[in-house]
């Protein structure tokens, strides 16, 4: 009965979240540039914690480019796959109804921000890279990758934090109406695992994996942490690797904190459109290089060996040292 009341109370708290009223959109910038011939889709791809909110926040804080009003947006790219059993989706799963529902959110929030550029983070598209490329294939791709063992520790933080109603509402926005019981069940459940489980850890977060709840079952949590990186990183290179050039461009998280202005320039370089160097320089301004190889360094020897065993070949292949 304790159980149930609990649920029943985290199920209204969801509803609740949901029912929130929030401001009307605003585009971040009101500038249109005349360099850009035609609308783009610009989608952002990289592990969780890998700098990809960084990057998000400092394309749209560039002059004609916009973006959601929350932080990701899974929920409308699970609509019509939602009991899928991962994140993992194969291209053939992106069917004619799935792929207009996706691109007709798009194309909502393009005109709602009046912005020729609009810009999509979701950590779990680095599962499903093909099936997003399926669903807007004329998109551009920004994959950003970052040292596996200082994601760890960021990512472990995610696993045990504690409830954030503020960020939930404004994701909750965008849960279509018809998916709303699912996902406020399946997010009760979550936090009562977290209330009453020993393990001090939600019951999943983050890219749902495949095999997720055998890892969780096998490993440790800073294992899993790191095999959830490696898969976000093979899987979304191993798409790269197919596509042809001038898709995709990737960016490795220690160098452009190291020099932002320089590979801020590069990327909108890359996707085509001019932007001043006063624009540029204020786009990074909340950019630093402090948190690199604090992760790594929070992680014991015994830890980091353990790590190095699992996804070594991964983090060689990145240029970085296990």
């Amino acid at each position: 009965m304790k159980i149930f009341v609990i649920c029943s109370r985290l199920y209204r708290l969801e509803a609740a979240c949901v029912a929130l009223c929030f401001p009307i959109f605003r585009p971040q910038n009101d500038s249109y540039s005349s360099e850009l011939a035609s609308k783009m889709y610009v989608i952002i791809i990289g592990a969780p914690r890998s700098g990809t909110n960084m990057l998000r926040d400092a394309l749209t804080s560039l002059p004609s480019v916009a973006t959601w009003p929350c932080d990701e947006i899974n929920y409308i790219w699970r609509h019509g796959n939602l009991r899928y059993p991962s994140d993992e989706f194969t291209p053939d799963l992106a069917t004619p109804r799935i792929k207009a529902y996706i691109r007709r959110q798009f194309e909502k929030m393009q005109t709602r921000s009046g912005q020729p550029v609009l810009v999509e983070k979701t950590c779990a598209n680095a599962l499903r890279v093909d099936f997003v490329d399926a669903v807007v294939p004329e998109a551009k791709f920004v994959h950003i990758y970052r040292n596996g063992l200082d994601v760890v520790d960021s990512a472990m933080k995610r696993w045990k934090a504690p409830l954030d109603i503020p960020y939930l509402a404004r994701k909750a926005r965008y849960v279509p109406l018809s998916d709303m019981p699912f996902y406020a069940t399946r997010y009760a459940a979550n936090r009562l695992y977290r209330v009453l489980s020993r393990r001090d850890r939600l019951a999943f977060w983050g890219p749902q994996l495949s095999d997720m709840q055998s890892l969780l079952a096998e490993y440790t949590l800073e294992e899993v942490c790191a095999l959830q990186w490696k898969r976000c990183v093979e899987n979304a290179s191993a798409s790269f690797a197919n596509m042809p050039d001038g898709k995709v461009i990737n960016i490795c998280y220690e160098q452009f904190v190291a020099a932002p202005q320089a590979e801020l320039k590069r990327i909108t370089d890359f996707l085509g459109f001019a932007s001043r160097d006063a624009d540029i320089a204020n786009a990074v301004t909340p950019v630093t290089p402090t948190r690199v190889g604090a992760g790594k360094k929070s992680l014991s020897d015994r830890q980091r060996d353990r790590l190095s065993e699992l996804v070594g070949n991964t983090l060689d292949r990145l240029g970085y040292a296990a």
